[in-house]
């Protein structure tokens, strides 16, 4: 009986073994191949890397060696410049660098892209550059050759010695544990080098680029959790029945915030508050809840968050676009001093579709950018200056904005709505000088949301 039982068992056992043996097999080769993959386009997106930190410094070197007079092709060396930093910092984000220390060395290019880049728009013939700028034009070519010098020595050591990326993740990983990794000890040297740097004097380029918005340059007095609690009681309209708990967030830094949270009084619904220590300014309000069908407009969704905002004392925010997800509807909004739409001073409000209660309230922005402005007249008028749109560009609004154009400058402008070719536009002239500022594409829901 066994041995018929093994005659009827072995090739069983043996086709199922031959089988896992198979499928391991593929699945090895598959994984290899995975693995393979992801190797190569790590080694090319550091060997990318490696050589345009070279035409960095060679273009940068250029750009140095051209008379000053010569506006086009200074304008012209420093279009490259911005398109090879650009092309240099996608490589970085293709790197397996998320957990090294590479953010010194990120934000050094990040800062030549936006110096080029602002210094290449502008009109060199009326703007030229500065001492100050020329200056931190040679520091930028002497640095970019100290990184491209130290990369290149990296890149060395990996093809002599046949280094892999791949073992980049699993030093990393190893938490705890000394890295001992040619890859990574390169990349950190990088970093620590450039975070030794002094810090490069930009000029009026880069002058409100590198000015950091902060909780703590706001004006007013510092207030307690006990003041900013009251001050989210009066927000909600409740009375205070202890439900309601305050935390400090970053104590001794810039960002110092409080927190209000729990359940808000008489309701069994959740909500999240959260004030500036400096001032006691609310800049994010939250009260989620699942919104599981749509029963009004984004029109309506409008007109209630409207309500909620002029309740608050913000009766001066104009709709500029609406976004909807999963049934709740996200409008943003900008202040509107004496019927200037002011776009830096913007909040957003999410309002369900299902009976239009304000789900939520970001008011950061508003809050950093809120300020006293003396807005001056425009020296175009609105006739004047539709005559640098496209004479294809068919108008259907105009309103008077101020908006930060490319160079970070507050510009006022007439924003003008219409539709070309198919595809309605926001086009925004500046109001003082004629010149096209921001094309923006207009969706039909926005159109909608600011009727």
């Amino acid at each position: 009986m066994y041995k018929r039982l093994s005659a009827v068992m072995f090739p069983i056992l043996l086709i199922a073994l031959i089988g896992t043996g198979v499928w391991g097999y593929q699945e090895n080769r598959e994984k290899n191949t995975v693995l393979i993959k992801a190797e190569n386009q790590y080694q090319r997106a550091f060997h990318d890397l490696t050589a345009h930190m070279d035409k960095l410094h060679t273009e940068l070197g250029n750009t140095l060696a051209v008379n000053s007079g010569s506006h086009d092709m200074y304008r012209k060396g420093l279009v490259n410049v911005w398109r090879i930093t650009s092309q240099a910092q996608n490589e970085i984000s293709q790197l397996p660098l998320t957990l090294l220390p590479f953010n010194k060395t990120a934000l050094f290019l990040d800062n030549i892209s936006k110096f080029s880049y602002r210094t290449a728009v502008r009109d060199l013939s009326k703007q030229p550059l500065n001492e100050e700028e020329s200056k931190a034009l040679f520091t930028l070519y002497e640095r970019a050759k100290e990184i491209r010098d130290e990369l290149r020595g990296v890149q060395d050591q990996i093809i002599a010695n046949n280094l892999r990326w791949m073992d980049v993740e699993v030093a990393v990983a190893s938490q705890g544990q000394k890295l001992d990794n040619v890859i990574v000890d390169g990349f950190q040297l990088v970093d620590q080098k450039v975070s030794q740097y002094p810090e490069v004097d930009w000029g009026p380029t880069m002058a409100t680029v590198n000015q950091d918005k902060s909780f703590s340059a706001l004006s007013g007095d510092e207030v307690t959790a006990e003041e900013v609690k009251q001050r989210a009681v009066q927000f909600l309209g409740v009375q205070d029945d202890g439900s309601l708990q305050v935390n400090e967030n970053g104590a001794g830094t810039e960002a110092n915030t409080f927190s209000v949270s729990g359940v808000k009084p008489g309701t069994d619904r959740e909500v999240h508050l959260d004030y500036t220590k400096k001032g006691g300014q609310l800049i994010w309000y939250m009260a989620p809840r699942e919104v599981t069908e749509k029963t009004i407009d984004l029109r309506a969704a409008r007109d209630s968050a409207l309500e909620f905002l002029d309740h608050h004392g913000f009766s001066t925010m104009a709709p500029v676009s609406v976004d909807e997800y999963a049934n709740v509807a996200s409008l943003t909004f900008a202040n509107r001093i004496n019927d200037v739409v002011v776009y830096p001073e913007k909040m957003v409000v999410e309002v369900a579709l299902d009976n239009g209660e304000v789900l939520g309230l970001h008011a950061a922005d508003y809050v950093l950018e809120h300020k006293d402005r003396e807005i001056g007249k425009p020296s175009l008028t609105e006739e004047e200056a539709r005559k640098s749109l496209n004479t294809q560009f068919e108008v259907t609004g105009t309103r008077l904005c101020l908006i930060r154009n490319d160079m970070d400058q507050e510009t006022l402008s007439y924003e003008f709505t219409g539709k070309v070719n198919g595809s309605n536009y926001k086009i925004f002239i500046n109001a003082n000088s004629g010149v096209e500022e921001k094309v923006e594409p207009l969706r039909q829901q926005d159109v909608v949301a600011a009727q």
